[in-house]
């Protein structure tokens, strides 16, 4: 049990007028339990008490720790498991769900009358989830250092008559050869007009001249995920693409440089938008600037206009700004930011001046 992490969850649940939660999301549980289970389509589940009295709830098919200091519940698939669950539950009080709960539990739940009422409550593990802890912090660090080492591999890949495809069949053998686990997600490998499809997926596309690279990356080390993007050009660029390049760049520097604790997220958010909408490129900026990141690669939280949270020391979120020419370019420049107590520190330190790969 990562009993600091539960306390700190359990306070949220009090602020909220609750007592009970069923935590569900896999990745929320290995969090709080430092216990890692896939359940598939088999309930699993951490239910939460403010008295203390915690529920872990079990297919006897899982493989955990003999003691990880809560009581364990087993079930076998026979069972009628949300009976089971059920029993455990304060019927006359309200019971905080987490959103990955499944209808069918969920339905079933109600009908058996668990609770008084059911109320969404994943934002008492997120918000804990979303302020890394002097541990957390370090192993970021270290997972995005190696994403830096790699960026500077991958852009050696880049030679003539190479494919996105074939450029990112190399990425994993070279993570692995930093240290890292593995991705953090699948690389994102756009030759030219491909890096305006901001989700583009490597195909065949043979690289030409003139084509920006654009490198959507990262690793897992030790459980936690690094995630950059870097655009290169190939031989030569245009008066215009240096413009937009330079363009984003300087709205994730404007942006960074606002973060430290206090300031409204939505105001990141706005001060990379408005550099961008100056040079004339408003409407080909598509996404929000970024997203918290942790054990996942994309943790519940965004640096978006909508976002009015403010920032806190322990947040670690990226920025990445981009521009978006259909049948053109594209370009992103991305980075990981943790918020300290009097700023922000950047977790990428791969450059992010103009490269041309010769």
């Amino acid at each position: 049990m990562k009993q600091n992490r539960i306390d700190r969850v359990l306070e949220a649940l009090k602020k909220m007028g609750l007592s009970q939660m069923l935590v569900i999301d896999p990745m929320s549980i290995y969090y709080l339990t430092g216990v890692q289970v896939m359940p598939c389509e088999r309930f699993y589940g951490l239910y939460l008490r403010t008295d203390g009295n915690h529920v872990y709830f079990l297919n006897r098919l899982f493989h955990v720790p003999e003691d990880v200091g809560i009581e364990k519940v087993w079930y076998s698939d026979t069972d009628p498991v949300m009976e089971i669950a059920a029993s455990y539950m304060e019927r006359e009080q309200s019971l905080g769900i987490d959103r990955e709960l499944k209808a069918g539990f969920l339905l079933s739940l109600m009908e058996l009358g668990a609770a008084r009422q059911f109320v969404l409550a994943s934002s008492a593990v997120d918000d804990t989830r979303g302020i890394k802890d002097a541990k957390e912090q370090e192993k970021m660090r270290i997972s995005s250092h190696i994403n830096d080492l790699a960026m500077t591999e991958f852009k050696k890949l880049i030679r003539d008559g190479i494919t996105e495809r074939e450029a990112a069949s190399k990425m994993l053998k070279i993570y692995q050869s930093l240290g890292a686990d593995g991705f953090s997600f699948e690389p994102l490998v756009a030759f030219g007009a491909n890096a305006a499809d901001p989700h583009h997926m490597p195909d065949e596309t043979v690289i030409r001249p003139g084509d920006c690279v654009l490198f959507d990356v990262g690793c897992i080390k030790d459980g936690y995920c690094s995630d950059m993007t870097r655009t290169f050009y190939f031989h030569q660029v245009t008066e215009e693409h240096r413009h937009i390049y330079d363009t984003v760049r300087r709205a994730n520097e404007s942006a960074i440089a606002k973060i430290r604790p206090g300031v409204p997220l939505c105001e990141l958010d706005d001060a990379a938008r408005g550099l961008i909408a100056a040079e004339g490129y408003g409407p080909n900026f598509t996404h929000r600037l970024g997203h918290f990141i942790g054990l996942a690669e994309h943790e519940r939280g965004d640096v978006s206009s909508a976002n009015h949270q403010k920032a806190a020391p322990g947040m670690i979120f990226s920025i990445e700004p981009g521009i978006y020419l259909p049948g053109d370019t594209g370009v992103r420049v991305e980075d990981l930011v943790l918020v300290t107590p009097d700023g922000c520190e950047v977790l990428n330190h791969y450059p992010k001046d103009l490269e041309i790969i010769i």
